[in-house]
């Protein structure tokens, strides 16, 4: 690991000692915060496959449901509900807390079902595909909410490894290079005036 370019003086020695303390309990910290955002992830990571399972099998429902609508009421019939139905969704922006960081995400809330037209010239089956439509959706707002937390969560586990690596692999190691090569150059400065004074004290003495 190459040194920084720095003059083996006692100021330099005493800075890099303070950096590499700081960069120590630096990258400690973020490790510890590396940690609890990856076990953060992996807890919304299994919610994202529980909906996706709950989402396979309510559409494995839904749309058999929904050909059979079909085929028994007709494309035209089918229009004429839809036209009727109508549904307001609020959606407003979210602040969750992950691992003590502020994550934004969407929270929608879905309206209370209700009958918009009449049972005379409907079916049983209808009823029922509107409700499995209903309850798919639901969950597909919810498995956009969370996957945008988990998103922008990786997002930052990426960064904070980036800056994890930054200092084990680069900056600790350059920094306690250079404080080795300062610690020694500034010792042997040491030992040598140690011998200019003692060869000086031994010429004056035999003088």
């Amino acid at each position: 690991m190459a040194r920084l370019n720095l003059a083996p003086t006692k100021s330099n020695l005493l800075a890099m000692k303070e950096q590499l303390a700081i960069s120590t309990n630096g990258y400690e910290l973020l490790e510890e915060k590396r940690e609890i955002l990856v076990r953060e992830l992996m807890h919304l990571v299994e919610q994202v496959k529980l909906l996706e399972k709950g989402l396979d099998e309510v559409i494995a429902k839904a749309y058999p449901a929904f050909r059979r609508m079909f085929l028994t009421e007709g494309s035209d019939q089918i229009e004429r509900l839809s036209q009727g139905i109508h549904y307001d969704f609020e959606i407003l922006e979210k602040k969750v807390t992950i691992g003590g960081m502020p994550f934004s995400t969407l929270d929608v809330t879905m309206p209370r079902k209700e009958l918009f037209y009449s049972f005379l010239g409907t079916y049983a089956n209808t009823d029922a595909t509107i409700d499995k439509l209903f309850e798919l959706l639901a969950l597909l707002t919810q498995l956009a909410s969370i996957r945008t937390i988990v998103w922008r969560l990786a997002g930052e586990v990426k960064k904070t490894q980036r800056r994890v690596n930054a200092l084990d692999k680069l900056i600790i190691p350059q920094t306690e290079e250079t404080r080795k090569y300062i610690e020694n150059v500034l010792e042997e400065r040491e030992r040598e005036n140690v011998f200019v004074l003692k060869a000086l004290k031994k010429k004056n003495g035999k003088k």
